[in-house]
């Protein structure tokens, strides 16, 4: 089976550099056209794997990990865990990968990052860096009270005796992700999990920085209002065609906002999966083949 290579590119922060992490899926060609994959908040790359493999025959495939996620480093200043520094990330990525544009499929987080990114302020006449936008189960209005519950387990750093005990856990606290087999299930979470020896034996923990939690402490509803203000400014600026993915039960998109992007900016395509929530993983055949037929369009 195809393995993605892992790399790495420096970035600047506020106390000097980090390196981020990204998996590289080989394209067809050297000159293939390029798929950046963002995933969520506490995710990694590795969550695209099924979709990767789907369209590696036709892109060449970059999954990165977000800055304090899977093998990236963790941030010396938490305060640096934040959208305009992670789509700042991005820009040093694509100028690694030497390529003016991208096709971007991004779950929750890593579709704001999209969203921003696509909505940077250009000289006249230079085009967008996202030619192709997939939104999975975002948009400019996120339900404060979905930010509360994400908020809530995010700041733990627990460990497990095995990797199935965490695995377990995961889906105790992944539920919108909708109905897996035991075997979609792992394969979801490994990746997730560094096996550590610890004086009572082997144990297992979550690669990311708990300090990602740190930015929601300081969330207020009247902060989110006026971030939610600003999304919506970015949103309309957008001219790229846009799907948005919208799991059906989902409690951080609601079907109001996900109708709304329809009418706004660029008019997005929207495509809702019933029995799932936040957010759809897109490893099914039937998701994949949507994501795969609006990049085809």
């Amino acid at each position: 089976m195809t393995q993605p290579e892992l790399r790495f590119v420096n970035c600047l922060d506020s106390t000097g550099l980090h390196r981020m992490a990204y998996w590289e899926w080989a394209g067809p060609a050297p000159d293939a056209p390029v798929l950046v994959c963002a995933h969520g908040l506490s995710r990694q790359g590795r969550d695209f794997d099924a979709l990767a493999r789907a369209l590696q025959h036709r892109y060449r495939v970059i999954c990165p990990d977000v800055v304090g996620r899977g093998r990236s480093d963790w941030l010396r200043q938490p305060a640096g865990y934040q959208i305009p520094a992670y789509v700042a990330d991005m820009v040093t990525l694509l100028a690694r990968l030497d390529v003016d544009q991208v096709d971007w499929v991004g779950t929750s987080m890593g579709g704001l990052i999209g969203l921003g990114l696509a909505s940077l302020p250009r000289p006249e006449g230079v085009a967008s860096p996202i030619r192709r936008l997939v939104l999975n189960d975002v948009g400019p209005a996120i339900q404060y009270e979905a930010l509360q519950r994400i908020g809530r387990y995010l700041g733990n750093a627990p460990q497990f005796a095995s990797l199935a005990e965490g695995a377990g856990y995961l889906r105790s606290i992944s539920e919108g992700f909708g109905p897996h087999t035991d075997e979609e299930w792992l394969a979801l979470c490994e990746p997730l999990f560094r096996e550590e020896d610890g004086p009572a034996g082997k144990t297992w923990k979550l690669r990311y920085d708990p300090a990602i939690a740190m930015p929601f402490g300081a969330v207020t509803p009247e902060i989110a209002a006026a971030g939610e203000a600003a999304l919506w400014a970015a949103y309309d600026t957008l001219r790229c065609p846009t799907l948005l993915i919208r799991g059906a039960e989902s409690d951080l998109l609601s079907a109001e906002t996900a109708r709304a992007m329809t009418q706004r900016g660029p008019g997005a395509r929207l495509v809702e999966l019933p029995g799932v929530g936040h957010a759809p993983t897109l490893i099914h055949a039937d998701q994949v083949a949507i994501v795969r037929d609006f990049l085809g369009s």
